[in-house]
């Protein structure tokens, strides 16, 4: 039976915000890179206090309209 997100300890959370540098390990590019997307709208992201971070949902979007052969 899954279990809900909510009920997993903290420190068994998978991350749901990740860093520029993160996402752009997982994509196999650069940060810079990662920033021209969120710029252009490809890459959706929210602003953390002072920090831009990408929701796993976001990547995984954006992944599935790359498999798609949309730009």
């Amino acid at each position: 039976m899954p279990v809900q997100l909510w009920e997993l300890p903290a420190d068994d959370l998978p991350p749901l915000l990740l860093r520029p540098e993160q996402v752009a390990r997982v994509l196999n590019v650069g940060r810079s890179k990662v920033f021209d997307l969120i710029r252009s709208g490809k890459l959706r992201s929210v602003k953390a206090g002072g920090s831009r971070r990408i929701s796993a949902t976001a990547l995984r979007e954006y992944v599935a309209r790359l498999e798609a052969g949309e730009n």
